[in-house]
């Protein structure tokens, strides 16, 4: 108990703090940098750096309360296959802007629920993309999968069109849960997928979960947990359940008194942690686990760890072009958000122009936080050195928020002049110590909390 009086000393149960999967956060993104500022740094691209790519489908049959994505419902396939349409347009628009010979390292489909497709919207859309930009002979290419919105035909033609790593939402398996979220997911359909998708020889498996879902215990965590281990996924995320109904108002139909406590919820975190632990799965960051062979775990050993929008990643891309409605794009410049809503994006792309609404371009202390704040999710230790060798003296602009990081956390925090670690004890404050360094939280934003 006295370890968690000494982690609520330092704001674990009230701070409001941003995820950290980009610096500047989205919030931060203003209108003033846009399709323009896209259009330059995508046609600035050097060709010899493979790029990753991530296509957004933000359809879905069911609107699962808990989610803050951006999604909308459809019962039809017709304004699905019109928004193929549309991304081909948009590939188009890129062709003519890209430099000749960029290739593809990675491509991620997310969502939404971009099982959604049929298997010939599948093709249609993996090979729009490869025509435009094609990809590396050691490519991944990796989905979003729903169970209840996949089968042998998608799975194969995911599989043919290279697919070879699979993100399976779960979020809980417990009946009494998935309805308290709108999410009903037997847990033998989510194995015959797995087994299916093992058959299709995808190689690699990773699991979504999250904690603090309404109703969820201990035990039932537990049941869960054994269910997905039963599973053997290469990979697994264990999200806390973001409550941001200001934001996403679908969350309004959760019951926020069925929700678990602020002590509740950090033992079903270290519960779960605990436990793939013990199955044999490596750490990763601060909601990541791993096989010790998977890329992931690989990463994570050598420091090639990184973080965005998907969560932590051993993409070596570093360029990131998102595709479709809300899509985030990371360019060498900054960062470049496509207009969010699905008819704001469609009319962008029928009037002949890429889709970027907002974003911020990058100053060199910008990149040199971004780095700080990245070094400390990924690694729990900021290398002062490395970031000089890369930034230079701009480094020293990081001086007082050491100082002050020092004053206020204590033995929270350890090290000497040029190194600065979180240890082990104290990685559940991880987030709350990288605000330390983020000089762009605009005022009056609301963020997750921090356990």
């Amino acid at each position: 108990m006295k370890q968690i009086d000494r982690l609520r000393s330092f704001g674990l149960f009230e701070a409001r703090v941003p995820r950290y999967t980009s610096y500047p956060t989205a919030p931060v993104f203003s209108p003033d940098v846009g399709a323009t500022e896209q259009a330059t740094a995508l046609a600035a691209l050097n060709p010899a750096d493979p790029v990753s790519v991530y296509i957004h489908i933000p359809f879905c049959e069911r609107l699962c309360w808990f989610c803050a994505c951006r999604t909308q419902g459809t019962k039809t396939l017709s304004p699905v296959v019109s928004y193929i349409g549309t991304l081909e347009q948009e590939l188009a628009l890129l062709a003519s802007t890209l430099p000749d010979g960029l290739r593809m390292g990675r491509m991620h489909w997310g969502g939404g629920t971009p099982t959604i497709l049929p298997p010939s919207l599948i093709h249609r859309l993996a090979r729009a993309v490869k025509a435009v930009i094609p990809h590396t002979d050691d490519w991944e290419f990796s989905v979003e999968i729903d169970p209840t919105m996949v089968d042998g035909d998608k799975i194969a033609a995911l599989a043919a069109e290279g697919m070879n790593r699979a993100s399976i939402g779960i979020q809980d398996f417990d009946p009494e849960v998935q309805q308290a979220i709108g999410r009903l997911q037997p847990f033998d359909v989510t194995r015959d997928c797995v087994a299916e998708l093992r058959a299709a020889g995808i190689r690699s498996l990773n699991a979504d979960l999250v904690y603090g879902l309404p109703h969820q215990d201990l035990a039932r965590l537990d049941d869960t947990v054994s269910k997905v281990l039963e599973l053997s996924p290469d990979r697994i995320a264990l999200f806390g359940y973001a409550h941001v109904p200001w934001m996403s108002k679908r969350q309004q139909l959760i019951d926020e008194d069925a929700l678990p406590k602020d002590l509740e919820r950090y033992r079903l975190s270290e519960r779960a942690a605990r436990r793939f632990g013990e199955a044999g799965l490596e750490s990763i960051g601060i909601d990541h686990f791993a096989r010790p062979e998977d890329g992931l775990a690989e990463a994570a050993r050598s420091g090639r760890l990184r973080r965005n929008f998907q969560g932590y990643v051993d993409d070596g891309c570093a360029t990131l072009i998102g595709l479709g409605a809300s899509s985030i794009s990371r360019l060498p410049t900054g960062y470049i958000q496509n207009a969010a809503a699905t008819p704001a994006y469609v009319q962008r792309i029928e009037a002949g122009e890429l889709a970027g609404a907002r974003g911020h371009v990058m100053t060199e202390v910008d990149l040199l936080r971004a780095r700080a704040i990245e070094m400390l999710m990924c690694d729990f230790r900021l290398d002062l050195e490395g970031l000089r060798e890369a930034h230079g003296d701009a480094v020293d602009a990081l001086r007082p928020e050491i100082a002050l990081l020092r004053e206020r956390f204590g033995d929270m925090v350890e090290g000497s002049g040029t190194m600065v670690s979180i240890p082990p004890e104290a990685r559940a404050l991880t987030r709350i110590i990288a605000r330390q360094f983020d000089a762009h939280v605009p005022e009056g934003a609301r963020f997750s909390q921090a356990s």
